[in-house]
């Protein structure tokens, strides 16, 4: 089964708990604090493995969750970090965001990698919160969420060559011929529904593989026929060969073919209108075939490079490939697309003196704020213990969250909700 698009959920592991821990030993009565930190959450990490060639292994398993950090220990122990979860991708998948729709990696090569969830750092223990003035805290910090998402995988087969055109024109039968591929063929259209490849080798140094892909039809941008499923694979190819069916057969004239073909190329993509492109100007032992190549050859210019050929009869197959492997000798090999994802930084503990960007509304009596960077303060707050809720509060006055409020109205008693936490506004 071939499988080139999917929507699967991902989740980095949670950052482990800090533990709240005092040294007790003996002679040492009152010990400092000794809490240690949580373990780091485990990344979800896509890698390109070779020997895949479909997505279909995302048909059955929909679901990613890297394993959470442990828990901060006694003695100023810290927590293991979580290993990372590896998950194998064919190549040429992208990743994209589904509800951003964001790229974030382009995964092309062998062995590529790229982190697609990020882990939750560790919570601190209360050995990070003794100060001079309060040397024995009872705070200690949850693990930081790992980052979770819906991503969309498309599959665009790595060929350096596309076989594009109206369906029933030969795709299918000249990759045949060509190599030692083995694709549907039949005397109906859309015969061809995914993509099938096939080494072409020239001589004993040139070789290179083609892409059959399926057929295209008017308004194919759109979504219309096959449309999209077909024209991804075309922004991977190096060199289109345009394959026209000269003879007419199916009551078509060969030239509006060719400029219908084209123009669902640009319209999906304005850069395929720059890609190499090389006609090969089709079933020719039919004998209406001279006579429209001629008219063809006449309409397009000497700048567009026809070759005719006959599948069937397999009559200039061998100049076609040729000019197709002169041509790819030309064009150097695309660069791979680093990994559109933010690169390891260092852990910045003192993330309570960044800006946060909130928002605050009112549901009906309730006062809600909502920011990424307050929900996520409130996950990490021991809300069980007395001194991790003052150290809130005291942030939220920091952040500015308290003025915004009383700008907007609240009063004591009023009810607030930050995130999955509700509390009583005290002026």
């Amino acid at each position: 089964m071939f499988v080139d698009s999917v929507r699967v959920y991902v989740k980095g592991g949670d950052g482990g708990n800090g533990m709240v821990a005092f040294r007790r030993e003996k002679y040492v009565p009152n010990g400092g604090p000794a809490g240690g930190d949580g373990g780091r959450g485990g990344n979800v990490v896509f890698i390109v493995d070779e020997g895949l060639r479909t997505l279909v292994d995302f048909r059955y398993q929909r679901h990613f969750k890297a394993k959470p950090g442990e828990n901060g220990r006694t003695k100023s122990q810290h927590g293991a970090a979580a290993e990372d979860m590896v998950v194998r991708v064919p190549p040429g998948t992208t990743v994209i965001d589904d509800d951003t729709e964001q790229v974030i990696a382009d995964l092309t090569m062998n062995g590529q990698t790229a982190i697609i969830a990020k882990g939750g750092r560790g919570g601190r223990g209360n050995t990070r919160f003794a100060t001079p003035s309060n040397p024995a805290p009872e705070i200690a910090e949850n693990g930081e969420p790992g980052v979770e998402r819906y991503i969309r995988l498309e599959l665009k087969v790595l060929a350096d060559v596309g076989l594009v055109g109206f369906p029933s024109v030969g795709k299918s039968t000249l990759l045949s011929v060509v190599s030692a591929a083995r694709p549907k063929i039949a005397e109906y259209h859309f015969t061809t529904i995914t993509p099938n490849l096939g080494v072409v080798d020239i001589d004993e140094e040139r070789s290179f593989v083609m892409a059959d892909l399926p057929g295209l039809i008017e308004g194919a941008h759109e979504g219309v026929g096959l449309g999209h499923q077909f024209l991804r694979h075309v922004e991977r190819t190096r060199v289109i060969v345009h394959v026209v069916d000269m003879s007419g057969t199916e009551g078509r004239d060969p030239y509006d073919d060719y400029v219908q073909i084209n123009e669902e190329l640009k319209l999906y993509n304005k850069h395929l209108e720059d890609k190499p492109q090389i006609v090969a100007a089709n079933k020719m032992d039919i004998p209406e075939a001279e006579e429209n190549l001629a008219a063809f050859r006449a309409k397009v210019g000497p700048d567009v490079p026809v070759f005719p050929i006959s599948s069937a009869t397999r009559q200039g197959i061998r100049e076609l490939l040729f000019a197709v492997a002169d041509k790819l000798d030309e064009i150097p090999v695309l660069p791979t697309v680093e990994e559109a994802i933010d690169t390891e930084t260092s852990v910045l503990y003192k993330a309570e003196q960044e800006p946060a960007e909130f928002i605050v509304r009112k549901d009906n009596e309730v006062f809600v704020v909502e920011g990424e960077k307050l929900e996520k303060l409130v996950k990490m707050t021991n809300l069980n213990s007395r001194d991790s809720i003052q150290r809130f509060s005291r942030l939220m006055r920091n952040l500015g969250v308290d003025d915004a409020l009383r700008k907007k109205g609240a009063e004591n008693g009023d009810l607030v909700r930050i995130g999955k936490l509700e509390f009583e506004f005290v002026d």
